[in-house]
């Protein structure tokens, strides 16, 4: 089938736009260690710095779709908050004490989240336009942009570059990378809607959708915090604990790779339950036979599990909200509650009763995601 010159950039510009978001992540994940060094912080102090980011961006997602609407479209307000987030990210390597680094890590978190908000709402436009399911290669693209930023922020650690300076090449491959897309992206959606205000909770419509993605996020939080942890309680060297993170992210990109091929045979509502069913099984898995393989295995299962789920809740989320940006900002806060919550728990949890338990509480929430799911494909 023939597509529109426009369109066919639209969507490579719109890919591009995912590996930048992907990729400045990816670099400020490598810069973390070095900066609490650089500062001398405790972990309780850390800590403060990366609860500010997340609540900067839960904050920041309540007016997104109000912001989509005073700029004049998804396209427009993706360039341009994509502008924000490159000038942005490098900002907390150049905090000198623990307050600006606060104020830093919540600005990060408010223009990641209003990136990924106006990009999300857009690659579903364009999804709409293009007449079948894409969106899991764009999420492809900021799984694939984490793992290159991350490597690249590993290099410019082997080559000693002083703390300070750590994210500023990230940060401007970030905005070169804008820079090229920006032109091309087009439009997107530029339907005038009446708001609404800005605080609210999701809409009726959606309010399973944001129920699921709130208990998949804490999940996949819980992946990125807590699987080397895991490993290591069991024994293992933080060398060898990095392989279970690492086969939950090698085989969640795979499975977006291949996303669109899976949404289009088995439909959004299949793809969201099978999805969190898998990643249930893989932290059963993991919790109930706790030996170095089977718990790889384990959080592989819930990297293909997770894939997709995250995609196809978004546009299912922007159909059936009253706009995309609306639909994605109300479940995206829902979701980054389970960033908040879902560490608290799980440490909390390990602290009185082991880290089985607290990757157990984990499993249960992904066990109640696929349940609650299954109300997906009667509810319209």
């Amino acid at each position: 089938m023939s597509r529109p010159v426009s369109l066919v950039a639209a969507r490579r510009a719109t890919f591009a736009i995912f590996v930048a978001n992907g990729f400045g992540y990816g670099a400020w994940a490598t810069a973390i260690p070095s900066l609490k060094a650089m500062l001398s912080l405790s972990a309780a102090q850390l800590s403060w710095a990366l609860l500010a980011m997340s609540i900067g961006g839960v904050i920041a997602m309540q007016p997104a779709s109000h912001i989509v609407q005073k700029f004049g479209g998804t396209g427009r307000t993706t360039s341009r908050m994509g502008y924000l987030y490159a000038a942005a990210v490098a900002l907390p390597l150049l905090a000198p004490n623990l307050a600006l680094l606060v104020i830093a890590c919540a600005l990060v978190g408010a223009t990641i989240c209003l990136m990924d908000v106006a990009m999300n709402a857009h690659a579903t436009r364009i999804e709409a336009d293009w007449g079948s399911a894409i969106n899991s290669s764009f999420h492809a693209g900021f799984s694939l942009g984490g793992l290159v930023g991350t490597g690249f922020g590993a290099m410019l650690l082997s080559l000693h570059m002083p703390t300070h300076f750590l994210l500023l090449p990230s940060a401007a491959i970030v905005l070169a990378t804008v820079v090229l897309a920006a032109p091309h992206l087009g439009p997107g959606d530029t339907e005038k809607r009446e708001p609404g205000p800005i605080f609210r909770l999701p809409e009726r419509s959606i309010a399973l959708l944001a129920v699921v993605l709130t208990l998949c996020f804490m999940s996949e939080g819980a992946m990125a915090d807590w699987s080397g942890i895991y490993l290591t309680t069991l024994g293992e060297t933080p060398a060898r604990a990095a392989a279970g993170y690492a086969s939950f992210s090698a085989v969640m990109v795979m499975g977006r790779l291949c996303g669109d091929w899976v949404v289009q045979r088995f439909g959004r509502p299949t793809v969201i339950g099978a999805g969190c069913a898998l990643a249930a099984f893989g932290l059963i898995l993991a919790t109930a036979l706790p030996y170095f393989l089977v718990v790889v295995i384990g959080f592989a299962f819930v990297g293909a599990g997770l894939s997709n789920v995250v995609p196809c809740v978004f546009s299912t989320a922007a159909a059936r909200a009253s706009s995309p940006a609306a639909g994605i900002a109300e479940v995206s806060t829902a979701g980054f509650g389970g960033f908040l919550t879902g560490p608290v728990l799980i440490g909390a949890v390990a602290a009185a009763y082991g880290m089985r338990a607290g990757v157990g509480v984990i499993a249960a929430a992904a066990t109640l995601a696929a349940l609650v799911s299954l109300r997906l494909k009667t509810q319209r």
